[in-house]
């Protein structure tokens, strides 16, 4: 063992004495760098800290675009929204390619979100596009939403009229129907209270389905390990993490594999469902059963995850500020009447728009993008980006550029009501990507948010629990307890298991 510690270390000595003595050349045009320490560079400002919120201080310092040392890779970080546009539109051309770590090599290969900019990136976006996320898809799935819907209201009403004195588990409730309804549209149907699956040789409950299929695969696939930083070096062995990442990619693999098999059981027999396995079954012969299983996964974690954030959020907040809820619901009531919220009126309720910008804003469902390479000498910001650097894009950062927004700290609806502000603008932030990469979930990410926020508040006055504190700015929010009092005139929703 200490043979190999003496050949790592003489390694690495090898390398950073032959960058020192033979640097790259630089123009006058040189890009900010926050100073670390050899070696490791940036690592240890990095470790145990909140990437997208230490990216943002540093921008206050260095500026909206700078560079950063992560072991023996060089990455330039964007924080502000100009730069961003610049980088995945004008000069999108040359960073298409993903810097994929071993965990998103093992977890999210073969699917849209991690994938480089190519003829598979474009062959899967048309498919999900057409058969799912499109105007005309959204159109063909309304009778799941509408069902996911009155669930939701109707499990409150029934929490709100059984325990009206305790705090209602917003997220659980949400969590189960936006999981039933991403099954229904990637597989034509929910799964059952449990399932056998034959490959793990075991019965699972639907929320240990849930678990396999969405929690433990995106909080493995964001997880890194100091090989990713030190790529040469990956021929050291790091068994735990490895079994680790493995066990998580075999108990999705094998849920997966169920679940599409039984469904591939109902298409042969010629019954036909409006869903995504149904589209790739007859649309994508091309794709490996690999290929299609990742993208179907894809969909329903996705789905099930980003939606589920943004809508908490929401209503946490709308909890905390009194003031904020009555005007959505004042506006709400203006337009509906006593009729229920549908998402047709969502042109017509300004302030629920607001809501939901300023939401995407504040809380991005992702804080902070994954790596891009660039391979070919670019500019970025009037600076010289050179070949072979890393680019992340710091949404969070972005959303909080104090040279953009006013007080960007402050949840504040108001400020998307302003003029400079088109109604119609689905990108008021960068929240949902732009340019070719843009979320092609965007449309059915804001008619699911919008909905539940607007038929939440429409049914219910929300308090927050006592003893609520605020907590610092995360990508998790602890479940959000509140108080929920039905309004008069509530009709509330019947539950459809």
């Amino acid at each position: 063992m200490e043979s190999v510690i003496t050949l790592v270390i003489g390694f690495v000595s090898i390398i950073t004495i032959l960058k020192l003595y033979f640097p790259r050349r630089t123009s006058s045009s040189t890009i900010p760098v926050v100073p670390g320490i050899p070696l490791i560079g940036n690592l240890l400002q990095l470790k145990d800290k909140i990437p997208h919120q230490i990216f943002a201080s540093w921008a206050e310092i260095y500026g909206p675009i700078y560079s950063i040392k992560a072991g023996a890779s060089t990455i330039v970080v964007l924080n502000s929204t100009d730069v961003v546009k610049e980088a995945i539109v004008t000069q999108f051309s040359s960073i298409p390619k993903r810097n994929r770590t071993y965990a998103m090599i093992k977890l999210a290969n073969n699917i849209m979100i991690t994938s480089d900019s190519n003829e598979y990136h474009k062959m899967a976006r048309r498919h999900v596009v057409t058969s799912m996320l499109g105007a005309g898809a959204l159109r063909r799935h309304r009778a799941h939403r509408d069902t996911m819907m009155n669930n939701i209201v109707g499990r409150l009403q029934a929490h709100a009229k059984e325990n009206p004195l305790k705090p209602v588990n917003f997220r659980l409730i949400f969590q189960t129907e936006i999981f039933g309804l991403a099954l229904k549209q990637a597989l034509g149907t929910d799964v059952g209270p449990s399932k056998y699956i034959e490959g793990l040789g075991e019965t699972l409950t639907r929320d240990e389905i849930f678990k396999v299929l969405v929690l433990d695969p995106l909080s493995g696939g964001i997880k890194v390990e100091w090989r990713d930083f030190f790529p040469y070096l990956r021929w050291v062995p790091n068994e735990s993490y490895e079994m680790h990442i493995g066990r998580i990619e075999k108990q999705r693999l094998e849920v997966m594999k169920t679940l599409i098999e039984e469904q591939q059981k109902r298409i042969f027999t010629g019954e036909g469902i409006n869903c995504y396995l149904d589209w790739l079954m007859s649309e994508g012969k091309t794709l490996t059963n690999t290929q299609m299983s990742m993208l179907i996964w894809e969909t329903i974690a996705a789905g099930s995850a980003t939606t589920l954030q943004t809508v908490e959020w929401a209503m946490h907040e709308l909890a905390k500020h009194l003031k904020y809820q009555d005007d959505l619901y004042r506006e709400i009531k203006k337009i509906c009447g006593n009729n229920k919220y549908t998402e047709e009126q969502f042109s017509e309720i300004t302030y629920l728009s607001a809501v939901f910008h300023e939401t995407l804003r504040k809380y991005p469902a992702l804080p902070v993008g994954s790596p891009r390479y660039v391979h070919e000498d670019t500019q970025l910001g009037g600076y010289d980006i050179p070949a072979g650097t890393q680019i992340i894009i710091n949404f969070y950062g972005c959303n909080m550029n104090k040279k953009q927004w006013d007080s960007p700290e402050k949840w504040k609806p108001e400020r998307f009501l302003d003029s400079k502000h088109d109604p119609k603008d689905l990108y008021k932030t960068m929240s949902f990507g732009g340019g070719k990469r843009v979320c092609p979930g965007a449309l059915q990410g804001l008619s699911i948010t919008c909905t539940a926020i607007a038929r939440c508040i429409q049914e219910f006055k929300w308090n927050l629990e006592l003893g609520t504190v605020e907590e610092d700015i995360t990508p998790k929010l602890s479940p959000s307890l509140a108080i929920i009092t039905p309004r008069e005139n509530s009709e509330g929703g019947e539950c459809t298991l």
